[in-house]
């Protein structure tokens, strides 16, 4: 019997069939979610916290609830975490993630009990441990590509230990190559080549992201054009187009789409949600997800909203576009309101028509200001003047309190079933 990839019916909203919270923290009680991602078989999700820990998940398809299995707390703040290919609750040694933790080794966590399994350091030239920004596995899942400033490196699985270093620019003084911290890096689905993208906003002068070949470490070309002139935060192949590479950009609203087929250095598609002129545009990451068939791309915003984006007709590049040079932008399929708070992350079920959200941003009380009292002057003594304006100075003088509005895990599914039931 042919396998087929699950089918997402947009024709109406999402039902919302699943709303979880994280574990209770009580040391840290506005946690909230950084970004959440799916093992390869869709019966768990890990989610990177801001507590400095790991929260997992398990999910019961067939009532459709969501177990909070276990947490795997950290020494230090978590950069970044990667699943490892294949993984799955129903294959032990395949069951585990790959972790970037500040002042410490890269770790290889198994993630049904959360020992470490592996260590690979990276050592700068002052001896301490470097975590890197980006984590990636190669396609036959022997090789382990981290990104961090200037460099790649890159480790076999089964030899934990140091790595070989790939440089991404000759010098620090040079203006060739990739220069800043290597934020991104994906894979591309069938062919021997991998993008890496950079933190250092693009210039006329240079690109801020490049093509690099694996089986030998050199640089095939550069990819520019967006006009962004902000970082890279997440690069990402279409699953079944691997000549279609996505990127998104800190502090902006769309994402840019090139065919490697063509001319890199202007973006075929830009994906641009909705805009919104009553707030600027946030520091945190926001990650997108495609789903594993190649149709449609989704994306959260600040707003609590997630937009739908139909990218199987629409990232093609036909004769017409070839020799263009101003790109086409792509409006939502659909947007609905998801959260009442920064939707982080957005996350396909693998097999299913599900997807996963997640919301949570630091907000911070400015508390009270020099203007806000209660009784006038003219009605205190001296004495009590006096102190009250030792209150005022140490009030003006304290640090604005983070909290959270929301924090919260959805489901949302687009199965095409939905509508009998709903009827």
């Amino acid at each position: 019997m042919e396998w087929k990839p699950a089918q997402l019916d947009l024709s109406y909203p999402p039902d919302l069939v699943l709303t979880k919270n994280l574990d209770v923290d009580p040391d840290f009680a506005d946690n909230f979610a950084r970004c959440t991602r799916w093992c390869a078989d869709g019966s768990s999700f890990l989610v990177q916290c801001e507590n400095r820990a790991f929260q997992l998940f398990d999910i019961y398809c067939t009532q459709i609830s969501a177990h909070h299995k276990r947490t795997f707390s950290q020494s230090s703040a978590v950069v970044n975490f990667a699943w490892y290919p294949g993984a799955s609750s129903n294959n032990a040694p395949a069951y585990c993630f790959v972790a970037s933790v500040r002042d410490c080794p890269v770790k290889l966590l198994d993630a049904s009990d959360g020992r470490l399994r592996a260590s690979y350091p990276i050592i700068d030239h002052r001896e301490r441990f470097i975590a890197p920004h980006s984590l990636a596995f190669n396609l036959t899942a022997d090789k382990l590509y981290c990104g961090f400033e200037d460099a790649i490196e890159i480790f076999d699985i089964q030899q934990p230990g140091e790595g070989d270093r790939l440089p991404t620019t000759p010098s620090k003084k040079s203006k060739d190559g990739l220069k800043g911290i290597i934020s991104s890096i994906a894979f591309s689905s069938s062919y021997d080549y991998y993008a890496i993208g950079s933190l250092t906003p693009s210039s006329q002068a240079m690109d801020n992201i490049a093509l690099y070949s694996e089986s030998n470490g050199a640089a095939i070309m550069p990819i520019g054009g967006a006009n962004s002139r902000s970082g890279v935060t997440q690069l990402k192949f279409n699953p079944t187009k691997p000549h279609i590479l996505y990127a998104a950009f800190r502090r902006h609203d769309a994402i840019y789409a090139w065919d490697l087929r063509g001319d890199t250095s202007v973006p075929m598609k830009v994906f641009r949600t909705p805009p919104d002129s009553c707030k600027t545009l946030t520091n945190q990451k926001i990650e997108f997800d495609i789903d594993c068939a190649g149709r449609w791309l989704s994306v959260g915003d600040q707003n609590g909203c997630i937009s739908m984006f139909d990218i199987g007709d629409s990232d093609e590049l036909n004769s017409e576009q070839s020799s263009a040079i101003a790109s086409e932008n792509i409006t939502p399929k659909m947007t609905f309101k998801a959260h009442g708070d920064v939707v982080g992350c957005v996350a396909f079920q693998p097999l299913r028509s599900n997807i996963l959200s997640s919301s949570g941003s630091r907000h911070f009380d400015e508390g009270v200001e020099e203007g806000d009292s209660n009784s006038s002057d003219g009605d205190l003594t001296d004495q009590e003047l006096d102190s009250e304006s030792q209150d005022m100075v140490s009030t003006s003088r304290r640090r604005p309190l983070p909290y959270v509005e929301d924090s919260s895990l959805k489901m949302w599914s687009f199965d095409a079933t939905r509508a009998v039931h709903r009827a």
